[in-house]
């Protein structure tokens, strides 16, 4: 099955400053790991800039724009909170990365592939519509979500995010709005703090928080008794994945205990789903992910899984 692989090298020129651990070696890391021969059928494609019209569909237009006039220098780096900041590429990576979900929507609504991964960042799901937070500039799923019911008529997307911190940007976004359905498993307590299961917006918010510590076989009966359910419920004509791989058991910022083989089993779920539910129209795009080794392989098990499941 055709999938599709959107990327940009700008993405390499972010920054949230010295020793953070949302770096350019993350995207080296996952690019790598799908230049291994059993990829080698990816279809590849560069990530265009995210355009204004695009970005305020989700953020206020006088966001986007402050966040697109702040061009330190070559070498500076300008803190917009605790541990998100930006320097002379972010801007450039900020459009590119919400762009690639933008042109993978694009790709799968057209017929031109059933299934496409964003191997972008910075990552998205913790930027709430006017405030970057938590690593996070643009909210790129809810873009590209959006971009769905705008650009192709999609009335029902779903957004699902297995990320170990819940997001609460794009819960933000979406909450009020009952064309696009949010499911979210994430430890708790965690960062942001948000993502209760009590959080339900207008019956189109599914959290189900996990104890630090937890291991695939909760995450897999959350999903498979109460999320997943719940999305076949709504009849989406698109499913966004927000993938975030740092609920693995090697990642140094959170305490959930998954594997690859979690990973790949999800993915092969939401497939299966999507080819009951929507003709198998599936765009992913990378959240977080922190021990090097471990997001190369999770990302490798997620796209193996987008090819084959």
């Amino acid at each position: 099955m055709s999938v599709l692989l959107v990327s940009h090298h700008a993405c390499l020129g972010h920054s949230n400053g010295p020793d953070h651990p949302e770096c350019p070696d993350r995207l080296r890391a996952v690019l790598a790991a799908l230049e291994a021969e059993e990829f080698a059928h990816l279809l590849r494609e560069e990530a265009p800039r995210a355009s204004l019209e695009q970005l305020c569909r989700v953020h206020p237009e006088a966001y986007v724009r402050g966040l697109l006039d702040i061009r330190p220098a070559e070498g500076e780096w300008v803190p917009l909170d605790g541990d998100t900041g930006m320097a002379a590429g972010s801007a450039e990576a900020a459009l590119r990365a919400a762009g690639a979900g933008v042109a993978a929507v694009d790709a799968v609504c057209r017929g031109e592939v059933r299934r496409a991964f964003c191997a972008v960042r910075p990552p998205g799901h913790h930027a709430e519509p006017r405030r970057p937070m938590g690593f996070c500039l643009f909210a790129n799923a809810a873009v590209a979500a959006r971009h769905a019911q705008a650009a192709h008529g999609i009335g029902r997307v779903a957004i699902l995010d297995f990320d170990v911190h819940h997001g609460n940007g794009t819960q933000a976004v979406v909450e009020r709005d009952p064309g696009i359905l949010f499911a979210s498993t994430h430890q708790s307590p965690c960062y942001p703090g948000t993502g209760e299961a009590t959080e339900r917006g207008v019956g189109n918010v599914f959290n189900a928080p996990l104890p630090p510590g937890a291991t695939g076989e909760a995450f897999r009966a959350a999903w498979a008794e109460r999320l997943l359910p719940a999305v076949q419920d709504f009849a989406p004509g698109l499913i966004v994945i927000s993938a975030g791989f740092d609920a693995h058991a090697r990642d140094p910022l959170a305490q959930l205990r998954l594997r690859e083989p979690d990973f790949e089993w999800i993915t092969a779920e939401i497939c299966r789903l999507a080819e009951r539910a929507c003709g198998g129209r599936v765009v992913s795009t990378l959240e977080g992910g922190y021990d090097l080794d471990a997001l190369a392989a999770s990302a490798a098990s997620h796209v193996r899984a987008l090819m084959h499941a």
